[in-house]
């Protein structure tokens, strides 16, 4: 009974180790994928490419800035994607947009990922404002799909 209980111990922990090093390749992978999308909608954002950006956003994406108001007070305002999507899509051609993002931390598992990315932006190749992205992403089996964007923006603490 010993040498049964010994060989399913040394199986099971076998089984343990190699799982391991297969899902650090499946977490590199799923970490590569998430930034490809998030690389997709920017894409989409910067040549104003609505199509594009549905492609990488969920049908029911949560759009939120962190604000300070007049009174100095520090909240989030909800903003709608269709009017997000207008904009972008009827900005005059001469103008450019260009957020530049300035790194990415990416924490991902097989169906859920989150990331964090700082950025700066400019407008004609004037600088406008920095601040921090925040993405939530989901795999829906063929795809990761974007289902929230949270952001800050600051004029005076950049750099």
């Amino acid at each position: 009974m010993y040498k049964v209980s010994l060989i399913v111990m040394l199986l099971f922990w076998g089984s343990v180790f190699s799982q391991k090093s297969v899902a650090r390749e499946d977490v590199s992978r799923y970490k590569k994928e998430v930034k490809h999308t998030i690389l997709e909608f920017f894409e989409g954002f910067h040549s104003g490419d609505t199509a594009k950006i549905r492609m990488t956003i969920d049908a029911n994406i949560a759009l939120q800035t962190i604000v300070k108001t007049k009174e100095g007070k520090i909240k989030a305002v909800q903003v709608d994607i269709a009017k997000v999507l207008t904009t972008i899509h009827n900005r005059p051609k001469e103008q450019k947009w260009d957020e530049r993002l300035l790194g990415f931390k990416i924490e991902a598992d097989a169906s859920i990922a989150n990331v964090w990315t700082p950025y700066e932006f400019y407008v004609n190749d004037t600088f406008s404002h920095c601040g921090v992205n925040m993405f939530q992403l989901f795999n829906d089996g063929t795809a990761w799909r974007i289902l929230a964007i949270t952001d800050t923006r600051h004029k005076d603490t950049c750099k």
